[in-house]
Parts: C-alpha cells; sequence; structure tokens
C-alpha cells in the first residue's frame, strides 16, 4: 500500500531568494480605514530592527512582540539589518494591529513564506509572545475597506463577529501565526467568520408607564417622524421611563446605518456587541460628561457619545444641570447629522444622526406649578435655573412636552396601556409612508420639501398664521411644527394636514 506524501512544516524556510516584501495592512482615521503598506526590507549588516513611518508608542513596541513570537511559534528571526517602513510615511500609526502584518513581511522577506501568497490579501492583528492572535478594534471598518478593493482579510478570531456583519467581505480568522502562515503556505485552511449567536437585547415595554396619555403621545410621534423631544416635568413623572422605552419603538436599522453604527462602536474603547446589531442604541451620559466625551475628540480624535447613538437616541436627563457650553456643542449634530473633529495632528469626522430626548425638571427643586407638593423656589430662581438652557439649543426641538406627576390613586384608576409592539407597528406604517412619498422621515425635510409635502390650506393655513404671531416662533421653528404636523398627519393616514394636526403640533411647540 503506497503511503501518503509526508505533509510539509509550515516553519520549513521557502527556498526563494527574496529580501523585499509588502504586506497589505489598515490604519484607523476616524471610521475610516486607510490603506497602509507594511514594507520589509532585509539587508547586510549588523542586527538591527529600524520602524519608520509616523509610529506610535505601541507600533513601535511591535518589534519585541514580534520578535519573541517568531521565535515562540517556531521561526526563525534573522539576525541582519531589518527596516519596516510603513507607507504613507505621514499618516500617524497606532495600536498593535501591524503586528500580524510585520510578522509576515519578515518572514517573506526572510525567505520563509512565499511573498505572491500575500498579494490580494490584508492582515491585521496584535501577537501575543507566544505566537498567538488577540483581537484588535475597527474590524467593521476594516472588512468594509477590505471589501470594497476585493481582497480577503485576515483578523484574529476575537474579531470575526463584527468582521463576519459585513455582507460579501471575505474574512478569514485565524488563532496564532502559525495557523496564517500554514494557510499561506497552502497547508491549511483558515475558517470564514461567522457572527455566531446573536442575543438581541429586551427593551423595555412602554405599556410600563400608566398615565401621562399626553407624553405617550408625544414619543410615538417622535419615534414616527425622528423628532427631538424635550420632556419637563417633577421628579418620579415618568421622564426617564419614557425616554428609556423610545429606542423601542423604533424600527430596526437598515444596512447602512447599521454598518455606520457598528463601524463607530467598533472604534470605541467599550467594542461592539453583535447582540445589539441593527438595534437602536440607546445612551445616557451622565450630566457631567464633558465636551469632548459628548461629541468626541482627544488627541486620538476618538468618537464621542453622539456617535455612538448614530442610528439611535441619546437621551440627557437632567437637561439643565448639564454646562451650557456643552449643551450648546451639539447644535451641530443636530442640524447636520455628523460631527467634525478637528485636531493639530488629526482630523477626523464621524456619523452623528440621533434622536434627541432631553429631561429636566421645571425648577431646582423640581415641583414648580404642581399642586400635590407645592414649590419652594423664588421665581428668579426658576427663571435662572431655566436658562441654563440656551434658546437657540431648544428651538432646535420638534417637541416640548410638559408632564404632571400622577397620584397613586390616579394610577390605579389608569386602564392597561398599550404595548410597544402595538405603538411600534403604528409607527412603522407611518414611516413606511413617508419613505414612499418623500425617501427619508418628515424630521430629515429640506425647506424646498417642506413647500411640496407640508403646504397648508384653507382654515388649516389660517391657524397656522395666527398661532405664529400670537406665540412669536421664528422660522426655524414654524418649519419644525409643519414637520411635526406631517407626522400626526401620517400617523393617523392623511394624506393633507388638517387643523386638528396643526393644532396638536402647535400645543407640543408652546407646551
Amino acid at each position: 500500500m503506497r503511503s501518503s506524501p509526508a505533509r510539509p512544516d509550515p516553519r520549513t524556510p521557502a527556498k526563494t531568494d527574496v529580501s523585499l516584501a509588502r504586506v497589505h495592512a489598515r490604519a484607523l482615521v476616524g471610521v475610516e480605514a486607510r490603506p497602509v503598506s507594511v514594507e520589509v526590507d532585509i539587508a547586510g549588516g549588523l542586527p538591527a530592527f529600524t520602524l519608520v513611518g509616523l509610529p506610535e508608542t505601541v507600533v513601535r513596541e511591535s518589534r519585541d512582540r514580534v520578535r519573541a513570537a517568531l521565535l515562540n511559534a517556531g521561526f526563525d528571526f534573522p539576525q541582519r539589518r531589518i527596516t519596516v517602513s510603513l507607507a504613507p510615511a505621514d499618516l500617524p500609526k497606532e495600536g498593535g494591529r501591524f503586528d500580524l502584518p510585520i510578522a509576515l513581511g519578515l518572514l517573506a522577506a526572510s525567505g520563509q513564506l512565499p511573498p505572491d501568497a500575500l498579494e490580494h490579501r490584508e492582515f491585521a492583528g496584535e501577537l501575543s509572545l507566544g505566537g498567538g492572535l488577540r483581537a484588535v478594534p475597527g474590524a467593521v471598518p476594516v472588512a468594509l475597506a477590505a471589501e470594497r478593493v476585493g481582497r480577503t482579510l485576515v483578523l484574529p478570531r476575537g474579531s470575526s463577529h463584527e468582521a463576519a456583519l459585513v455582507p460579501q467581505a471575505d474574512v478569514r480568522v485565524a488563532d496564532a501565526l502559525i495557523d496564517v502562515v500554514s494557510w499561506l503556505r497552502g497547508v491549511g485552511e483558515l475558517d470564514a467568520a461567522d457572527v455566531g449567536e446573536r442575543v438581541p437585547p429586551r427593551c423595555a415595554d412602554l405599556s410600563d408607564v400608566r398615565g401621562q396619555h399626553h407624553a405617550r403621545r408625544a414619543m410615538e410621534i417622535a419615534a414616527a417622524g425622528g423628532h427631538n423631544v424635550v420632556l419637563v416635568g417633577p421628579p418620579g413623572s415618568g421622564k426617564s421611563m419614557l425616554a428609556s422605552r423610545l429606542p423601542g419603538l423604533l424600527p430596526p436599522l437598515d444596512l447602512d446605518t447599521a454598518l455606520a453604527s457598528a463601524a463607530v462602536q467598533s472604534v470605541s474603547p467599550s467594542g461592539f456587541d453583535a447582540g445589539r446589531w441593527a438595534v437602536p442604541p440607546f445612551r445616557s451620559p451622565h450630566h457631567t460628561v464633558s465636551g469632548v466625551a459628548l461629541v468626541g475628540g482627544g488627541s486620538h480624535a476618538a468618537p464621542g457619545e453622539v456617535s455612538l447613538a448614530h442610528g439611535g437616541v441619546l437621551f440627557l436627563d437632567e437637561l439643565a444641570e448639564f454646562p451650557r457650553a456643552v449643551l450648546d456643542v451639539l447644535r451641530e449634530p443636530l442640524e447636520t447629522g455628523v460631527i467634525h473633529i478637528s485636531r493639530a495632528r488629526r482630523q477626523a469626522t464621524y456619523p452623528a444622526a440621533f434622536q434627541f430626548v432631553g429631561a429636566m425638571n421645571p425648577c431646582p427643586c423640581g415641583y414648580n406649578g404642581e399642586s400635590i407638593q407645592p414649590c419652594r423656589c423664588t421665581a428668579e430662581q426658576v427663571q435662572r435655573y431655566q436658562a441654563r438652557v440656551s434658546g437657540p439649543f431648544l428651538d432646535r426641538i420638534d417637541l416640548h412636552v410638559t408632564l404632571q406627576a400622577v397620584s397613586y390613586a390616579g394610577l390605579r384608576q389608569q386602564g392597561e396601556a398599550e404595548s410597544s409592539a402595538v405603538v411600534a407597528a403604528r409607527v412603522a406604517t407611518a414611516r413606511t409612508r413617508q419613505h414612499a412619498r418623500q425617501g427619508s422621515l418628515n424630521a430629515h425635510l429640506g425647506v424646498a420639501a417642506l413647500d411640496h409635502h407640508c403646504g397648508l390650506r384653507g382654515e388649516a393655513a389660517t391657524v397656522f398664521e395666527r398661532a405664529v404671531a400670537q406665540l412669536g416662533l421664528s422660522l426655524r421653528s414654524c418649519h419644525r411644527v409643519l414637520r411635526v404636523a406631517r407626522t400626526v398627519a401620517d400617523l393617523a393616514g392623511d394624506a393633507d394636514i388638517a387643523t386638528d394636526h396643526v393644532g396638536e403640533a402647535l400645543g407640543f411647540r408652546s407646551g
């Protein structure tokens, strides 16, 4: 019986005479994965390891990790003059993601790996001293970039659940350097990336909120049209409960928005949870948050809370306790849906299209205008407290909702409230009407589209003009009232905006 041929050892040096190799990699700039060419040259001379191309401290330390990983995995480390260039040279490089490309470049340049095996493939991964592969951030934007250029991407197994979410991307995963080398030499195979089992989180249900019919209606309108909301009421009136249930009224994210949201979370320190794929995010930073943490920035231009909430809800509780300067930095993302961060050496643009929900008390003690408990604040204290939130900021909010405290006796008399599923069905129907009519949500209608889709006629126009004069609404506020009225009409299934639709929208504006 003829014996099968011996299986080649991936550590056996290939009989090639190559001293220069190139490996494809990526550097992260915001949520953009820029191409980086890792060039490795081995020349004669005293042993040395030089790393150039604007590497930061973690990248410079890769020299020691790569040397130990190669030796402990059983490969030869060339005792010659080694030069590694990360091109382009003016692009800052950070993180341990270049360990794997540098190690493979060394193996190819020293003749231990066929150089042509590195073509049409990209690599990212941090090496342990024993040759194992550790997960790296930014798997989603890297997989998107590799898919666009038609290259196969090799990642550590710990990053596979993120990269596998990118459709049409060819992503392979490995546990150790030896596995990658075996695959490149045609000895073994690498598994395709798999998202694994995803357990979607359970959202809080709107049926838990008893009473507050006016506020529940406001949250339904906000979900249907993508509108921003401010809730004003005494402590315990249900403001936080209502805000936390808004994501349960929103439909799952479309593919583009889900990928953009996953990319932002992938490059953030907290990382991305594959179980929350296509689930609208809900972010609720404390009122001590800084402006940089809210909108993003720092020395590395990291994403902030507004970007982590992309496609979902940003909830600011105790709105008046936030520093006024911090709130005012929200004006740009509220209007444009993106945030631009510029630093001396870094510029990044992050998506920031979120629904804003703010909650605040009417006064420092919280009981201004309440009959259940008297207010202890003076008129000057109330005015000073409410002035902490600037007028231009509030002018960008579509729905202003005032809540009243509900007594325990009144709560017991309330019937069973509608569940989130029932309300979400109406929201989905209204959103379908909007996309079929104008291709976007009502909250995103431009000025030209407003004239076409939100035109008023007859009594509705008369009521609106009279209210604008009495309330002294700005032009921006007028546009927001029209957008809300259009959403109210869509929820009712009406093609035209009627007087009652305008009246309800004005009630939320003047609340």
